[in-house]
């Protein structure tokens, strides 16, 4: 690649990935009529816990690493200045609580060294935290290898790859790409070629039963669910395609704005279609959230969209918000009396209304 054609590339990247920063802190992205139905989620109460709120324990660990909580920070940037701060101060927050990482997609540091640095700040800033990589699956339809791969994971000393599938937001993105062949494929392939697990996870459409039963086949060490009800990539992309005068991208964010499967449904179904640890993401907001996630038969749970705006300020409020995630999933295993991460995963609770009926068709 030329050098003017390389610079421009860059700029062209950053400023899409600037853009969805302001997009996801300024506008309203978040799901119009759907929701995650873990209102449809009840833990029973126990009115004789028996144990000591102080010492509840929440250590649990996800892929041969230790976490203080089953809290993993969700993919969201890199590649833009902005996202340098963002990343390094979510690195911050991680290291200090001993939770886990992903960045935003990779792509964009291949390209130049500036755009690499955006990402590399996470294991600068978290030496001794669990941290993804990541890499989109229409990435690999354009010829992403396993070399790339390997690139990736040496740019973070990463702890895993994650590739991330998001057609739905690739059919509303104006520089969407619709390829999605040969994504299994090379999903094998990085599963035999690399040294680290790899995981895949949706990006707010939720992964089925049925595509979780083909990626356990094909050999991935976890699934990362990322159902609707939270953050709809599709609006996001509304917002560019309309600012850009695409009319036909633009109609097509608003009919798949509340597309997928809602995050509730997408655990229950990927937990009994498959062995494999199921990280529950997508509209996670409180840490009863996190705790009937976790009953349900989630290995951990993923935070995003909550904390991209206090990233965008400072690590101290990013890990408040963390903290308070925490202190809400500690709060229901002292109300269903369970003293630690493998109790609340036996805890009882009861599924009603639409989650019922999802569930019973998705089994």
């Amino acid at each position: 690649m030329a050098d003017e054609d390389k610079e421009n590339k860059v700029k062209e990247i950053m400023r899409r990935k600037e853009e969805h920063i302001g997009i996801c802190i300024e506008k309203p992205v978040q799901a119009r009529r759907v929701r995650t139905l873990f209102d449809k989620v009840h833990l029973i109460n126990n009115s004789l816990p028996e144990i000591d709120f102080d010492e509840i324990e929440l250590a649990t660990s996800f892929l041969g690493h230790k976490l203080s909580a089953p809290l993993i920070i969700g993919a969201m940037t890199g590649g833009a200045e902005s996202a340098k701060t963002i990343n390094g101060n979510l690195a911050k927050a991680a290291e200090k609580l001993g939770l886990g990482m992903v960045v935003g997609s990779q792509r964009a540091g291949l390209y130049d060294k500036r755009l690499g640095e955006t990402y590399a700040i996470s294991r600068m800033a978290g030496p001794n935290i669990f941290i993804g990589s990541n890499i989109g699956g229409a990435q690999i339809s354009a010829g992403f290898c396993l070399d790339d791969a390997r690139k990736l994971v040496d740019m973070l000393d990463a702890d895993a790859l994650y590739v991330h599938l998001n057609p739905a937001q690739e059919v509303v993105q104006p520089e969407g790409d619709m390829n999605y062949r040969n994504v299994l494929r090379g999903i094998k392939s990085f599963v035999e070629g690399l040294d680290v697990p790899v995981v895949v996870k949706e990006v707010g459409f939720g992964i089925s039963g049925e595509v979780a039963r083909k990626l356990e086949e094909a050999g991935v060490g976890a699934i990362e669910v990322a159902g609707t009800g939270g953050t709809s990539y599709a609006a996001v992309e509304y917002y560019r395609a309309r600012e850009m005068g695409m009319k036909r991208k633009e109609r097509m964010g608003e009919l798949l704005w509340d597309w997928g499967i809602p995050t509730a449904a997408a655990v229950y179904s990927a937990v009994r279609n498959t062995k494999l640890p199921v990280v529950s993401s997508g509209g996670i907001r409180t840490g009863i959230d996190v705790a009937k996630s976790i009953a349900m038969g989630a290995s951990a749970c993923s935070v995003a969209w909550p904390l991209l705006k206090p990233a965008a300020e400072s690590a101290e409020k990013a890990e408040n918000a963390l903290s308070d995630l925490i202190y809400g999933l500690k709060t229901a295993m002292f109300l269903t009396g369970s003293s630690n991460i493998k109790e609340l995963g036996m805890a009882r609770y009861v599924v009603t209304g639409d989650l019922k009926e999802w569930c019973d068709q998705l089994v």
